[in-house]
């Protein structure tokens, strides 16, 4: 697909144009030096990042990748703190290597990724393959997520867009954070399995992510026994275990 960052298709351009060199690159000490002056943190974006699957760690993104890890020596040696961009579209099974092969070629400067989104065929649902492969990037050593909304590739994002981009985008971190073992990540899990083994409704949506929505979904069905959902109904596992468990007599059904 070419050049698929919005920034380096016009830098591309501008140099194609003129013939001149990229004057980010070409000034690049002059900018570090208005960065250490005034303490900014420099992004440094990755123009030759695979826009999908099929350009994902191919030549021209790790080359760029070693030239990233050269720029941030730079930025270092005058003090000056860098991130490094990160793709992109990615099968799944190349993301932990990718992710190894950045901290290594940059020096274990932070990372954030843009998804990896790990397929190209789900328009309107890119926050699912985004937060898909967020979640492996991020167990596999990935420092940040760049959130993607469900109008990716389709237009600009709504309120709407926004909340579900984000949210999913913060479902894989926290995902990662459990996989990686960080240090009180599951806790607010074993909460939420507390409160679902008492079946304490009201306690599960503050828990939840988007207690909202989930109140919403448990509410437009009202379930004959408030004290289960309408999946199962009287047929809930838990309450069935819970209720056998304190002496009750289950009932499924009423008898004739």
């Amino acid at each position: 697909m070419n050049i698929v960052s919005r920034g380096g298709s016009l830098v591309f351009a501008w140099m194609c144009m003129t013939g001149e060199e990229n004057p980010f690159y070409e000034y690049y000490d002059e900018i570090l030096d208005i960065c250490r002056e005034y303490d900014v943190t420099i992004s440094l974006g990755d123009a030759c990042r695979p826009g999908c699957l099929a350009d994902a760690s191919d030549a021209a993104q790790i080359s760029e990748l070693i030239e990233l890890g050269n720029l941030t020596k730079r930025a270092w040696e005058k003090d000056v703190q860098v991130m490094v961009e990160g793709p992109g579209h990615m099968a799944m099974n190349e993301i932990a290597a990718n992710m190894i092969m950045e901290k290594k070629i940059c020096h274990g400067a932070p990372f954030y990724v843009l998804g990896p989104l790990v397929t190209d065929i789900a328009p309107g649902y890119d926050h699912i393959t985004s937060a898909i492969g967020g979640a492996i990037a991020a167990a596999s050593g990935a420092d940040f997520l760049c959130y993607v909304t469900p109008a990716e590739h389709l237009r600009l994002p709504d309120v709407d867009d926004v909340k579900e981009g984000i949210i999913a985008s913060k479902i894989a971190a926290h995902a990662a954070d459990i996989a990686k073992g960080v240090k009180g990540a599951r806790d607010i899990d074993d909460k939420m399995a507390a409160a679902r083994h008492k079946m304490d409704w009201d306690e599960m949506f503050e828990i939840a992510l988007d207690g909202e929505k989930a109140r919403r979904f448990f509410e437009q069905t009202p379930p004959a026994d408030r004290h289960t959902c309408s999946m199962c109904g009287k047929m809930c596992a838990v309450r069935t275990t819970n209720m056998i468990l304190e002496g009750k007599e289950v009932k499924f059904c009423s008898e004739k």
